[in-house]
């Protein structure tokens, strides 16, 4: 059966996550069939397991605000609809996170590492990401064909986040390694199999553990690891905890961000007429940022899983569902955002944007995000006229990161 017959009644047997939907770019046409149709659509069976997916941005709202009746307890499958991400209790593998827990426990959990976004800390940082950020678009080889998703995104973010955690600098590409890792699916070429990812995110930890045992009672300096080092909630909490934290800052100070900037210039390419707009009314910069973190949406989803029965627009979800927010067709949903798929700078309304979730999980770096995509896009334009993508964009294989794997562009001085 063809794709476009399947669509026509949004049967059970349509499976949105597939990860190739994404990579080849033909999920959002499928994203806006099931808002029309099928807004709270049941998947009976997949490679994840059932699953529902909600689809348009107020009932997306709704599950994510409600963390009494939708979970994201680690030991119901956590925050992915792939439940190998966290492994199960009692196995070899499992991880918990802040993010993969309810109240009571992840306040305090949470509060451990928020100060290290608090206003005075990324005041602090600014100064250092515009020198970074100068010195390295001034390296770039203007009008010769370069990858910059590797030269650029990574590059950028990957030295925030060694900051982020006073990791070594020179090792430095270990955490983007292990962000891609912890992300990939299980069978995918960047880590071939489970048992792969398995074993470099224990390679991950007994790195940090040996960094955590020498700032336990070090100064109490502002970095990630002196902070789970050295806070109440977190110290002494097990391994299986302090991975998952790991796990969780890493992709969060990593993936978001870097295909964001990504993002960035694939929407300036798309959308040519955007950059004169922005060139002629800087200003439009911050609202410019939130309509990018909309237009790409860089994590697609997350997941919960119901602990009572309850309805979601209509629909009846039981007990043990999974339950998938997809934040890409959240970010699309018409009756929200008008001609979603443009992307525009003057949106009115871009900052409404769900990508960085709602409720107790908002996503604690949003404004770090903001900040770096702020300097970098300032400093783009005091450089160069254009950034040109030369040739095929390869996406992230991928329903969790919606991002990209290569980006061939040319600077246009």
């Amino acid at each position: 059966m063809s794709e476009a017959v399947e669509l026509q009644s949004v049967p059970e047997t349509l499976n949105p996550a597939d990860p190739k939907r994404f990579s080849q770019g033909t999920i959002l046409p499928i994203f806006e069939r099931m808002r029309a149709e099928a807004p709270v659509h049941y998947c009976a069976d997949s490679p994840y397991g059932p699953f529902w997916s909600i689809t348009r941005y107020h009932d997306i709202m709704a599950v994510d605000k409600n963390h009494e009746v939708f979970s994201s307890e680690a030991k119901l499958g956590g925050i992915m609809i792939d439940d190998g991400i966290v492994g199960d209790e009692g196995s070899d593998f499992f991880v918990k996170s802040f993010i993969t827990m309810d109240p009571p426990e992840h306040g305090p959990q949470r509060k451990a590492v928020n100060r290290i976004v608090a206003p005075p800390s990324l005041a602090n940082f600014e100064s250092l990401i515009r020198t970074r950020t100068q010195t390295l678009l001034d390296s770039l080889p203007v009008g010769e064909e370069f990858d910059w998703v590797d030269r650029v995104s990574i590059e950028l973010t990957t030295m925030m986040l060694a900051t982020l955690f006073d990791f070594p600098f020179e090792e430095r590409r270990k955490l983007t390694r292990w962000s891609d890792v912890t992300t990939a699916e299980a069978d995918s070429p960047i880590v071939g199999s489970q048992e792969q990812r398995v074993a470099e995110l224990f390679e991950c930890l007994e790195y940090f553990k040996r960094l955590k045992a020498e700032r336990r009672d070090g100064p109490a300096n502002l970095d990630l690891v002196t902070m789970l080092a050295q806070d109440a909630a977190t110290k002494d909490q097990p391994d299986h905890e302090f991975l998952g934290n790991l796990m969780l800052l890493i992709v969060g100070g990593n993936d978001t961000t870097r295909n964001t900037m990504s993002g960035s210039v694939n929407a300036f390419n798309q959308f040519p007429g955007e950059l004169e707009r922005l060139r002629a009314n800087p200003d439009l910069l911050d609202n410019m940022i939130s309509e990018v973190v909309r237009w790409q949406t860089p994590l697609a989803h997350m997941r919960r899983t119901a602990v009572v029965d309850c309805d979601v627009g209509g629909r009846t979800i039981r007990k043990g569902d999974k339950v998938v927010m997809w934040y890409y067709s959240g970010n699309r949903d018409e009756a929200v955002f008008p001609d979603g798929d443009t992307f525009d700078i003057t949106r009115p309304n871009a900052r409404s944007t769900i990508s960085f979730g709602f409720g107790i999980h908002r996503c604690l770096g949003m404004r770090l995000a903001e900040m770096q995509m702020r300097v970098l896009w300032q400093e783009i334009l005091k450089r160069w006229q254009r950034i040109e993508i030369t040739g095929e964009v390869e996406r992230v294989e991928s329903n969790f990161v919606n991002g990209y794997a290569r980006m061939p562009v040319r600077i246009v001085a």
